[in-house]
């Protein structure tokens, strides 16, 4: 008991500074990342929400636990959106934005792991100087080295008459070190590594929302062929319902009124198969932003619009959180803040710097470095703030409030996870059985059409009819192409919600 007594009254507080050096002292709280409400299955996937459905409706992949890999937009099977995404990977601006901050956040980190270490320096000098005559006694003469404390200064002897001349050689090396005693470099360098990880989420999370809008525009657009497709069709039957009306019309079986029918029923048609290529054009210009290529370059063939949904893996709830990168980017920032607490609680600490100096200094350079011009100095200092007004403390309820508030956005982030996911399973399965309904409600109206052109023809039933039955076929076959992109772009943000393939082990661990 007297030894240790001993031992703290000699030693003190310099021993108190080795152990936290030898120790790695790091205050501040540790971090877990936070419990987020988490379901065990995905209540819209269950069997008892496909009970009513038709034996066509889409259902997801199987087993459970699957999950999407890699390029996830060949399940789609889809070659020229295979091919247009590898060119937005490469040539998107956006990501490539997003990348690069992503390496300045890297940047950081070794700028900030920078401090662990001492500094070293060289100042290398020479100084000549001239002492007037009739002078005498001691003259200090001090090159650019002399704050150094490492020989900088130089001392002769003058005689009284004429004067003397001085040329002072000095090659000195400082050395300063700042121990982290209470850890805050080194919670600066987890903050820095904490943010690296979060810009390089940011940057997954980016290239899946571009990812997602490239297949989304060229379903969009696939969908507009479509349109102008069943708007040329159209557009011919109605001129050859219009040329019949007008052989009946000059046969004396129809009247004027029908053949004016036609034509508006005509009239309408062009205008809208017209209409239907600015909009086409309009997504195959964002296609081409989207891909690093200048509008006024790229053009796309048209092409029918026959993709079908495939099934898509969900995996289990679990990994939900594992596998979307805005989810792991507000996990990040929850770490960042944490080790931001850290730094401020380490301000409550005193500070130490050594520091040392070595060299040689001689005022002949054939003896600079011989061993009577070899000097040196050793070097200690320690700060303490003992009054700032509360600063520290406010500064660390600030950042501690900036944690709860980032708790809070990553619980919220999660959530909103979840619904998207659950959106997206009920969309598609209510999408794919409206869409089995719309296909025989197509089919119906065909037949209709059929049956009053024949009516119409044999002069049962007025041109009316068969203008009613045109529209209803037309409405219907519109309505069947909007489900059906509907259904694909549907297909898509269930993707995105569910993280692309992307996985959490992809973030850089430093």
């Amino acid at each position: 008991m007297r030894l240790r007594r001993f031992a703290l009254q000699t030693l003190g507080v310099p021993a108190v500074l080795a152990a936290c050096v030898l120790s790695a002292c790091s205050v501040g709280p540790r971090y877990h990342r936070p419990a987020a409400p988490v379901p065990a299955a995905y209540k819209e996937s269950a069997a008892a929400a496909y009970q009513s459905s038709d034996a066509g409706t889409w259902r997801p992949a199987t087993p459970a636990d699957a999950a999407l890999k890699g390029a996830w937009w060949r399940i789609f099977d889809e070659p020229e959106l295979d091919s247009l995404e590898q060119q937005l990977d490469i040539n998107n601006q956006t990501i490539v934005q997003y990348f690069q901050n992503f390496m300045a956040a890297r940047a950081q980190v070794a700028e900030a792991r920078a401090g662990l270490f001492p500094t070293l320096s060289v100042d290398p000098a020479v100084t000549r100087s001239h002492e007037a005559g009739g002078s005498s006694g001691v003259v200090a003469t001090t090159g650019a080295s002399g704050a150094s404390g490492a020989g900088g200064t130089t001392t002769g002897v003058t005689s009284g008459k004429g004067g003397s001349t001085f040329t002072v050689f000095s090659l000195p090396a400082d050395v300063s070190w700042a121990p982290d005693l209470w850890g805050r470099i080194r919670n600066t360098v987890a903050e820095y590594r904490y943010a690296a990880q979060v810009s390089a989420a940011d940057l997954q999370n980016e290239r899946l929302t571009e990812q997602a809008s490239l297949a989304e525009y060229y379903f969009e657009l696939r969908g507009e062929d479509a349109l102008q497709d069943i708007y040329n069709r159209t557009v011919s039957a109605d001129q050859q319902s219009l040329d019949l009306t007008r052989g009946l019309f000059e046969t004396g079986i129809d009247d004027a009124e029908d053949v004016a029918q036609a034509q508006v029923t005509l009239a309408n048609a062009q205008a809208n198969a017209v209409g239907v290529a600015a909009t086409r054009a309009q997504y195959e210009h964002a296609i081409a932003m989207l891909i690093g290529k200048p509008a006024s370059d790229f053009a796309m063939p048209v092409k029918d619009l026959a993709t079908r949904i495939p099934p898509i893996p969900l995996g289990i709830p679990s990994a939900l959180l594992q596998r979307r990168p805005d989810i792991a980017a507000a996990e990040r920032t929850m770490a960042q803040a944490n080790a931001e607490i850290g730094i401020a609680t380490a301000a409550y600490y005193p500070s130490l710097t050594l520091s040392g100096s070595a060299g040689f200094e001689s005022t002949t350079l054939s003896s600079l470095f011989s061993a009577p011009s070899f000097v040196w100095s050793l070097g200690a200092s320690a700060s303490e703030t003992l009054f700032e007004g509360g600063l520290r403390h406010a500064t660390v309820a600030q950042y501690r409030a900036t944690y709860n508030a980032d708790v809070a956005a990553y619980r919220q982030t999660v959530l909103t996870a979840f619904q998207q996911v659950e959106d997206g399973i009920a969309a598609l399965r209510v999408y794919s059985h409206q869409l089995e309904r719309q296909q025989a409600a197509v089919n119906a109206a065909r037949q209709f059409l059929q049956i009053a052109m024949v009516r119409y023809q044999t002069g049962i039933d007025p041109y009316i009819d068969v203008m009613s039955a045109q529209t209803t076929l037309l409405s219907d076959q519109l309505t069947q192409i909007s489900e059906q992109v509907n259904e694909l772009t549907e297909a898509v943000q269930l993707v995105q919600a569910l993280g692309g393939g992307w996985d959490v082990s992809q973030l850089p661990s430093g």
